[in-house]
């Protein structure tokens, strides 16, 4: 299991967009911009799924994502294990955050990813590396 370091945490909390890449139960990808999400602890996070369709589909018969997320010149690749919440806590705290900023929005979801690994995406001698 690897943990957020406060140098991803800062990059996570200051970038306006993140990508979630699945992949069907074929091998075939699949990205979408997220731009709701959340911090939940150092090992989990969450994203708000307000138009998922083949994602859905996807986390059904394929659970490993990856995550990228930059800020300026500073990126980190978070991969993990996802699941689907449609109801509970998460869900209602995703709901406030999204209708607070979009109030015509209506989420269906929230995958919250369980972290496995991290990995740096900043140009320079480190990309690539695990954390």
């Amino acid at each position: 299991m690897a943990v957020l370091t406060d140098e991803v945490k800062k990059v996570l909390q200051n970038t306006d967009m993140w990508v979630l890449a699945t992949a069907d139960k074929d091998g075939i990808p699949n990205a979408v911009p997220i731009n709701f999400v959340d911090i939940l602890s150092d090992t989990q996070i969450m994203l708000v799924d307000n138009l998922m369709n083949k994602t859905r589909a996807n986390l059904e018969v394929n659970q490993n994502v990856a995550i990228t997320a930059w800020h300026e010149h500073e990126g980190y690749q978070i991969k993990g294990q996802a699941k689907v919440e449609t109801s509970g806590t998460n869900f209602e705290a995703a709901v406030a955050m999204v209708k607070k900023e979009k109030p015509y929005i209506d989420p269906k979801g929230v995958v919250i990813v369980d972290i496995t690994a991290i990995y740096i995406t900043t140009p320079g001698p480190d990309n690539g590396k695990q954390l």
